[in-house]
């Protein structure tokens, strides 16, 4: 032993090196046993409430509620965190719900999100619990379906509140649970999801020091897909107003055509991503999807209005975007004597950005508790998530869980056809409540 020490470590004594593998062996011992020391215990807790929470899921999707109307769910997210005895507060941003469990210590804190909204759409899945409810959404009747699996993240959510509910004595710090209402847009007219919880001060008293949240997704049932940094795009609405002179369609030199300057924006618009974007850094997404304007087929109009989306995965991209939109608009327009109007609303989703630090430190959970082989790196969505706005104040990590059944179809989200594969749901449970274990526990 003498002889290999002094080979390897020459310029040391056999005792500094002892006191090192110590340390070292110690250090290696915390890091596997940090969450870890509950992972047993999580387990075994999310196996005993898999029944509720599939239960409770069942019971969500069959009564569903659109955005800013979920009063049913909110009813039974305050009841089932009140009936853990954990401090609630309801009727944020319409219908948010907020729980607070309280460990050994005030501090740190960390923050679970769950949405809790449906969608527009008549379910077509032959299952007993299928939704059958129908209202009234902008002023006509529609059936109303979780077909983004938002019921999944309630009860999901609700059953990862039984776990560390259970484990409070043992937690080194707080976890406040976030339900979030409007998820997918509130109606018309009304303000709503994460951009007004966070308004109303959803993450003050207590402010987490990082925020954790999941989406079933069309990958294999039980796994777990991830990507540090832009994971999901902005998303923005944008409005051009051209302004030209009417005039007879015979006779266009009496006029400004606002039609075929509208035509050279929309051809300038795409040479904003294509010319004007380094794509090797991230991608970014220009569409026109709408374009209205005159009446007669011999009547050029004065006005032409177009309408579109923007997406893109980085901040800074995303501000340059909007800035190039608006110069090449009007300075199209004004060549060829006529105006431009841009409006692009602030109210537009910010990107998915996963903190690349926070992301790093819990990928060793991620692996703990599905295996390597199951933790995937997910594809850039262009899709927009409002997990986003969390994602603003304070670090957050965005992850998408598997649910589609081995061998099976794959079924799109928002499709009426969207189906869970239940058995992925213990997996989010167990999830959730190592992150925020694992959280807490770095932060001591």
């Amino acid at each position: 032993m003498k002889t290999l020490v002094k080979k390897v470590f020459p310029k040391i004594g056999i005792l500094s090196v002892i006191v090192f593998l110590i340390m070292a062996f110690s250090v290696i011992s915390w890091a596997q046993s940090s969450g870890g020391s509950l992972q047993k215990e999580i387990e075994r807790i999310a196996k005993e409430v898999e029944p509720k929470v599939i239960e409770w899921r069942r019971d969500i999707h069959q009564n569903p509620e659109l955005g800013n109307r979920e009063f049913r769910t909110s009813k039974l997210v305050a009841e089932h965190l009140r009936s853990l005895g954990m401090e609630v507060k309801t009727n944020i941003a319409h219908t948010g719900v907020v729980g607070i469990l309280k460990g050994q210590k005030d501090t740190p804190v960390v923050a679970l999100r769950a949405d809790m909204d449906a969608l527009p759409v008549t379910e077509l899945v032959d299952v007993p619990f299928a939704s059958k409810v129908k209202t009234t959404y902008m002023g006509q009747e529609v059936g109303v379906m979780h077909a983004c699996g938002h019921d999944a993240h309630t009860a999901g959510l609700m059953g990862v509140a039984v776990v560390l509910a259970k484990l409070r004595d043992k937690l080194p710090g707080t976890v406040k649970f976030i339900f979030q209402p409007a998820e997918e847009g509130p109606p018309p007219g009304e303000q709503g999801g994460a951009w007004l919880m966070v308004k109303e001060g959803v993450l003050e008293a207590p402010k987490p020091g990082a925020i954790f949240g999941l989406h079933v997704g069309t990958f294999p049932v039980g796994t777990i897909n991830y990507r540090e940094g832009g994971a999901m795009a902005s998303a923005d609405s944008f409005t051009i107003k051209v302004k030209g002179s009417q005039s007879h369609g015979a006779m266009p030199w009496m006029g400004v055509d606002p039609i075929v300057v509208a035509s050279q924006i929309v051809l300038g618009l795409q040479t904003i991503v294509s010319r004007q974007t380094d794509l090797t850094a991230t991608p970014a997404v220009i569409s026109v999807g709408k374009i209205a304007g005159g009446v007669r087929f011999n009547i050029i109009p004065e006005e032409v209005e177009m309408i579109g989306t923007i997406r893109a995965f980085d901040p800074k991209i995303r501000k340059a975007i909007h800035e190039k939109i608006e110069k090449t608009a009007k300075l199209i327009a004004e060549s060829a004597g006529a105006t431009a109007q841009v409006t692009i609303p602030p109210s537009g989703i910010p990107v998915t950005y996963n903190d690349p630090k926070l992301t790093r430190q819990m990928e060793p959970t991620f692996h703990r508790i599905v295996g390597k082989d199951k933790v995937l790196t997910a594809l850039q969505r262009t899709g927009a998530e409002d997990f986003s706005f969390y994602q603003e104040k304070v670090p957050g990590l965005f992850f998408f869980l598997g649910i589609t059944p081995l061998g099976g179809k794959i079924i799109p989200n928002h499709s009426p056809y969207f189906y869970i594969d239940e058995s992925a749901l213990v997996v989010g449970v167990q999830a959730l409540s190592n992150l925020a274990v694992d959280y807490l526990e770095s932060q001591k």
